[in-house]
């Protein structure tokens, strides 16, 4: 499991992170229509994948 999440987690991570370079709206944190899923999955998933390390 952990190496899925983790894989999971680094995209989500990589998908949010090259989407806000381009975008100034989600840069000032007003997430845009396109940003806002991408961040609410980046941080699901940061989430989880601390806690799954925190349980070990």
């Amino acid at each position: 499991m952990a190496d899925s999440l983790h894989t999971r987690y680094t995209a989500a991570s990589d998908a949010w992170r090259a989407h806000r370079k381009g975008c100034t709206p989600c840069q000032n944190g007003r997430h845009c229509e396109a940003g806002e899923p991408l961040h609410e999955r980046f941080v699901r998933l940061q989430s989880t994948y601390l806690n799954h390390l925190r349980n070990r």
